[in-house]
Protein backbone atom coordinates (compact mmCIF):
# COMPACT_ATOMS: atom_id res chain seq x y z
CA UNK A 1 0.00 0.00 0.00
CA UNK A 2 3.07 2.51 0.81
CA UNK A 3 4.37 2.32 -2.80
CA UNK A 4 0.64 3.20 -4.26
CA UNK A 5 0.18 5.45 -1.56
CA UNK A 6 2.93 7.36 -2.59
CA UNK A 7 2.33 6.77 -6.43
CA UNK A 8 -1.01 8.44 -6.04
CA UNK A 9 0.44 11.48 -3.94
CA UNK A 10 2.99 11.71 -6.99
CA UNK A 11 0.57 11.45 -10.02
CA UNK A 12 -1.98 13.95 -8.09
CA UNK A 13 0.45 16.55 -7.45
CA UNK A 14 1.52 16.36 -11.09
CA UNK A 15 -1.55 16.94 -12.10
CA UNK A 16 -2.39 19.81 -9.69
CA UNK A 17 0.92 21.54 -10.47
CA UNK A 18 -0.28 21.52 -14.52
CA UNK A 19 -4.04 22.65 -13.37
CA UNK A 20 -2.88 25.38 -11.20
CA UNK A 21 -0.21 26.75 -13.93
CA UNK A 22 -3.03 26.61 -16.54
CA UNK A 23 -5.55 28.24 -14.07
CA UNK A 24 -2.53 30.71 -13.82
CA UNK A 25 -2.05 30.82 -17.45
CA UNK A 26 -5.79 31.82 -18.09
CA UNK A 27 -6.59 33.62 -15.55
CA UNK A 28 -9.09 36.31 -17.46
CA UNK A 29 -10.84 33.10 -18.50
CA UNK A 30 -11.05 31.60 -15.02
CA UNK A 31 -13.20 34.26 -13.64
CA UNK A 32 -16.04 33.33 -16.07
CA UNK A 33 -15.90 29.60 -15.60
CA UNK A 34 -16.23 29.74 -12.13
CA UNK A 35 -19.27 32.53 -11.93
CA UNK A 36 -21.17 29.87 -14.80
CA UNK A 37 -21.60 27.26 -12.42
CA UNK A 38 -23.48 29.73 -10.58
CA UNK A 39 -22.13 28.02 -7.08
CA UNK A 40 -21.10 31.08 -5.47
CA UNK A 41 -22.15 34.42 -5.59
CA UNK A 42 -20.48 35.91 -8.81
CA UNK A 43 -19.03 38.51 -6.50
CA UNK A 44 -16.83 35.41 -4.79
CA UNK A 45 -15.93 34.43 -8.74
CA UNK A 46 -12.82 36.93 -8.93
CA UNK A 47 -11.26 36.33 -6.00
CA UNK A 48 -11.74 33.05 -5.99
CA UNK A 49 -10.15 32.79 -9.17
CA UNK A 50 -7.41 34.73 -7.82
CA UNK A 51 -6.94 31.97 -5.23
CA UNK A 52 -7.45 28.81 -6.77
CA UNK A 53 -4.06 28.62 -9.21
CA UNK A 54 -1.89 29.40 -6.62
CA UNK A 55 -3.73 27.03 -4.34
CA UNK A 56 -3.24 24.25 -6.72
CA UNK A 57 0.41 24.80 -7.48
CA UNK A 58 0.85 24.59 -2.96
CA UNK A 59 -1.04 21.87 -2.65
CA UNK A 60 1.12 20.01 -6.07
CA UNK A 61 4.39 20.70 -4.03
CA UNK A 62 3.40 19.46 -0.81
CA UNK A 63 1.90 16.27 -2.75
CA UNK A 64 5.07 15.72 -4.44
CA UNK A 65 7.17 15.98 -1.25
CA UNK A 66 4.80 13.67 0.34
CA UNK A 67 5.08 11.23 -2.56
CA UNK A 68 8.84 11.75 -2.26
CA UNK A 69 9.02 10.54 0.98
CA UNK A 70 7.74 13.60 3.53
CA UNK A 71 4.71 12.56 5.92
CA UNK A 72 1.84 15.16 4.84
CA UNK A 73 -1.61 13.81 4.99
CA UNK A 74 -2.78 16.97 5.58
CA UNK A 75 -2.21 17.55 2.29
CA UNK A 76 -3.25 14.29 0.61
CA UNK A 77 -6.48 15.36 2.49
CA UNK A 78 -6.77 18.88 1.39
CA UNK A 79 -6.14 17.93 -2.07
CA UNK A 80 -8.90 15.52 -2.08
CA UNK A 81 -11.46 17.75 -0.60
CA UNK A 82 -11.01 20.51 -2.98
CA UNK A 83 -11.27 17.53 -5.78
CA UNK A 84 -15.00 16.74 -3.94
CA UNK A 85 -15.25 20.52 -4.17
CA UNK A 86 -15.02 20.27 -8.22
CA UNK A 87 -17.12 17.31 -8.35
CA UNK A 88 -20.29 18.29 -6.05
CA UNK A 89 -20.20 21.69 -8.30
CA UNK A 90 -19.73 19.56 -11.49
CA UNK A 91 -22.69 16.88 -10.59
CA UNK A 92 -24.82 20.16 -9.54
CA UNK A 93 -24.90 21.38 -12.36
CA UNK A 94 -25.28 18.34 -14.60
CA UNK A 95 -28.19 17.51 -12.01
CA UNK A 96 -29.48 20.74 -12.87
CA UNK A 97 -29.16 20.09 -16.82
CA UNK A 98 -26.02 22.52 -17.37
CA UNK A 99 -24.15 20.33 -19.64
CA UNK A 100 -22.97 23.33 -22.08
CA UNK A 101 -21.01 24.94 -19.69
CA UNK A 102 -16.67 24.94 -19.53
CA UNK A 103 -15.42 22.34 -16.87
CA UNK A 104 -12.45 24.45 -16.37
CA UNK A 105 -11.18 21.21 -16.38
CA UNK A 106 -7.47 21.46 -18.25
CA UNK A 107 -7.12 23.92 -20.96
CA UNK A 108 -9.28 26.70 -20.40
CA UNK A 109 -9.10 28.17 -23.71
CA UNK A 110 -10.42 25.16 -24.72
CA UNK A 111 -14.15 24.31 -24.16
CA UNK A 112 -14.55 20.92 -22.09
CA UNK A 113 -18.37 20.88 -21.04
CA UNK A 114 -19.62 19.00 -18.21
CA UNK A 115 -19.68 15.52 -18.10
CA UNK A 116 -20.32 12.74 -15.87
CA UNK A 117 -16.94 11.37 -16.27
CA UNK A 118 -15.25 14.16 -15.25
CA UNK A 119 -17.28 13.82 -11.41
CA UNK A 120 -15.93 10.38 -11.46
CA UNK A 121 -12.56 11.21 -12.35
CA UNK A 122 -12.25 13.72 -9.87
CA UNK A 123 -13.88 10.91 -7.05
CA UNK A 124 -11.60 8.33 -8.17
CA UNK A 125 -8.11 10.76 -7.57
CA UNK A 126 -10.50 12.10 -4.62
CA UNK A 127 -10.63 8.32 -3.29
CA UNK A 128 -6.95 7.50 -4.22
CA UNK A 129 -5.74 10.92 -1.69
CA UNK A 130 -7.74 10.12 0.78
CA UNK A 131 -6.20 6.27 0.64
CA UNK A 132 -2.22 8.22 0.75
CA UNK A 133 -3.24 10.78 3.25
CA UNK A 134 -4.92 7.39 5.72
CA UNK A 135 -1.58 5.53 4.62
CA UNK A 136 0.44 8.15 6.10
CA UNK A 137 -1.68 8.40 9.23
CA UNK A 138 -1.35 4.79 9.77
CA UNK A 139 2.24 4.26 9.08
CA UNK A 140 3.69 8.11 9.45
CA UNK A 141 7.84 6.53 9.98
CA UNK A 142 7.17 4.10 6.75
CA UNK A 143 10.10 4.85 4.84
CA UNK A 144 11.10 4.03 1.31
CA UNK A 145 13.74 2.32 0.41
CA UNK A 146 15.67 3.24 -3.61
CA UNK A 147 13.46 0.50 -5.31
CA UNK A 148 10.34 1.48 -3.77
CA UNK A 149 10.82 5.07 -3.79
CA UNK A 150 11.61 4.15 -7.64
CA UNK A 151 8.43 2.15 -7.95
CA UNK A 152 6.17 5.15 -6.61
CA UNK A 153 7.87 7.57 -8.40
CA UNK A 154 7.08 5.45 -11.77
CA UNK A 155 3.75 4.58 -10.44
CA UNK A 156 2.72 8.10 -10.10
CA UNK A 157 4.28 9.28 -13.20
CA UNK A 158 2.10 6.26 -15.15
CA UNK A 159 -0.80 7.82 -13.25
CA UNK A 160 -0.43 11.16 -14.49
CA UNK A 161 0.54 10.56 -18.05
CA UNK A 162 -3.03 8.17 -18.12
CA UNK A 163 -4.87 10.98 -16.77
CA UNK A 164 -3.80 13.21 -19.67
CA UNK A 165 -4.12 11.01 -22.25
CA UNK A 166 -7.99 10.85 -21.25
CA UNK A 167 -7.69 14.81 -20.81
CA UNK A 168 -6.44 15.14 -24.39
CA UNK A 169 -9.06 12.66 -25.85
CA UNK A 170 -11.39 15.07 -23.56
CA UNK A 171 -9.50 17.91 -25.38
CA UNK A 172 -9.78 16.86 -28.61
CA UNK A 173 -13.45 16.16 -29.03
CA UNK A 174 -13.79 20.06 -27.51
CA UNK A 175 -11.84 21.68 -30.25
CA UNK A 176 -13.81 19.17 -32.86
CA UNK A 177 -16.95 20.44 -30.72
CA UNK A 178 -15.60 23.57 -31.48
CA UNK A 179 -14.56 23.43 -34.82
CA UNK A 180 -18.01 22.16 -35.87
CA UNK A 181 -19.88 24.77 -34.53
CA UNK A 182 -18.07 27.13 -36.50
CA UNK A 183 -19.37 25.78 -39.66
Amino acid sequence: MTILAHGAAIGCGLIFLVAGAEKLRHRRLLPGVIANYRIVPAALAAPLAALLGPLEIVLALALLASGLGWNAPLADFAAAALLLVFAAAMATNLVRGRREITCGCGRLDLRQTLRWSFVARNLLLAALLGAAGANALLAPSATLDALALTSAIFAGLAGWIAYHLFQTLGELDAAAATLGRRH
